[in-house]
């Protein structure tokens, strides 16, 4: 009997727990529980904000692995990854409030503090992070100025955080360390003179540990509740979720580019060391960890949330049926078939990142620079791919300038490798090939990286890359002329 592994991938709309083994060299997924992520707003009160309903997500993934425990009697282990940044305070082991959303508004004044004890530059030199105002380092300083660390003596990371309630053990996963902005780019170990230098205390934050190391076995109560065996162990994998998704980048060479496209773009390359240039901080680039030690080198674009905003906005209240977007594939047909041209506005401004209006918020960058703005649904949908095409292919351009490598291929991973028409726009707009596939990426890394610290396979991240090429076959998009007017 092929043994199997749990994969629960925590993704900033939707949750879900997979098991997944490899046999004779392909790999096999069975998806066991799909659950909403829902954020809350909580309107008075010092907890004022938008937040992640963590427990809620806790108790939809514990029912996942129970049900995935009775589907399959010989489980390895468990491993858990999502999204980044966003972390919980404890002390002495408990909560101490609800996880704030990095969507949130409250961080403004934390960015402003940071920069007022280190210099943006110094800063980049140091953790050669891309600035995003939603950078852990930028909310723990306005949780400082808050009062809130006054009683805190830990910060977990999401999945830090769940593999604590399942385990008792408290670690900090290396790929997700690396984005709250106090992990050092060079040694991947905590920056212990910058948390001084901005008033944290050490002992805020737990030990590093590497993708594929043993956080520990499920405790007695959880594995009670779950009906597993003795000696189930959490694993630590690319916890981070888009550390995950690109160990399941099926490149077959070191000269192709990846887009991990979902709720976010991450787009970029992997390289052995970080980029700490001048240039590099100006383009925005970030230096984040890998699986194996590898430096994923890219830039946070705006992803499908615009996409998914505006439908929230369309079918939203006071909207008729009449009105509703309804079928998302006819949409996008209809997008498809746009022949008027569309304006291409900046994805990556910093006002598409709140929730609320997209379209109306389209409609304002247009009109401000005297540019027509898209006039039906369709257009906004065809407006907005082809500004994420458009981005697409300046930070692959960019990458390849900064980092001296020449890119021949783009890989596009994750839900938005199933989006036709945002594929052929990033194939025409990039000018290479694009390779879509697989869907369900981050699931597949966290599978794979849990199974090679199983012993269920073996191998470098290259032959665990070919597992993947063997196992899904790439829609193939090849560029083609791109309109004068479309440019």
């Amino acid at each position: 009997m092929t043994r199997t592994v749990a994969a629960v991938d925590l993704g900033a709309t939707s949750g879900r727990v997979v098991l997944g083994a490899v046999d004779d060299g392909r790999l096999r997924l069975r998806h066991v529980a799909r659950f909403p992520n829902q954020p809350v707003r909580l309107h008075e009160g010092h907890g004022a904000g938008l937040h992640w309903n963590i427990t809620e997500l806790h108790r939809c993934l514990t029912a996942g692995l129970a049900q995935a425990l009775r589907d399959e009697d010989d489980v390895a282990s468990i491993g858990i990854d999502s999204w980044a940044v966003d972390y919980a305070l404890l002390r002495d082991g408990r909560m101490l409030g609800v996880p704030y959303h990095y969507r949130d508004e409250r961080t403004a004044a934390g960015v402003e503090a940071v920069h007022g004890q280190v210099p943006p530059e110094e800063l980049y030199a140091r953790n050669g992070l891309q600035h995003l105002p939603f950078n852990t380092v930028f909310q723990l300083a306005a949780d400082r100025a808050r009062g809130d660390l006054d009683v805190a003596d830990r910060m977990l990371l999401v999945p830090d955080l769940i593999a604590y309630w399942l385990t008792g053990q408290q670690v900090a996963e290396a790929t997700n360390a690396s984005t709250t902005g106090l992990l050092d780019a060079r040694t991947r170990q905590w920056d212990t003179r910058l948390m001084h230098r901005l008033g944290h205390a050490r002992d805020l934050f737990a030990p590093v540990v590497a993708p594929g190391s043993t956080i520990g076995e499920l405790l007695p109560r959880v594995a009670v509740e779950l009906g597993a065996g003795p000696g189930l162990a959490v694993t630590a994998v690319g916890s981070h979720d888009t550390a995950s998704a690109v160990v399941a980048v099926p490149a077959t060479d070191g000269e192709s580019a990846f887009i991990s496209s979902g709720t976010w773009s991450l787009v970029g390359i992997e390289l052995d060391s970080p980029v700490l240039t001048a240039q590099s901080r100006a383009a925005n680039f970030t230096n984040e960890g890998g699986v194996d030690g590898r430096v994923r080198y890219l830039k946070n674009v705006s992803g499908l949330w615009l996409l998914s905003e505006s439908m929230r906005t369309w079918d939203g209240p006071g909207s008729t049926d009449a009105q509703r977007t309804g079928d998302l594939a006819a949409l996008l047909a209809e997008a498809a078939a746009v022949t008027r041209p569309v304006p291409v506005f900046d994805a990556t401004d910093d006002r598409f990142t709140a929730p609320g209006d997209m379209p109306a918020r389209i409609t304002a960058w247009c009109e401000e620079r005297g540019l027509e703005p898209p006039r039906t649904r369709a257009e906004v949908v065809r407006s907005i791919l082809e500004s994420l095409a458009a981005a697409y292919a300046t930070t692959v351009e960019q990458a390849e300038e900064l980092s001296g490598r020449t890119i021949r291929t783009v890989h596009i991973v994750g839900g938005g490798s199933q989006n036709a028409l945002l594929c052929q726009l990033t194939a025409d707009r990039t000018g290479r090939p694009v390779l879509a596939g697989p869907v369900e990426a981050t699931a597949v890394g966290n599978v794979l990286v849990q199974a090679r610290a199983a012993g269920l396979v073996t191998g470098s991240l290259e032959a665990l890359r070919s597992i993947v090429a063997a196992t899904f076959e790439p829609v193939r998009y090849q560029p083609r002329t791109v309109p004068a007017a479309a440019r």
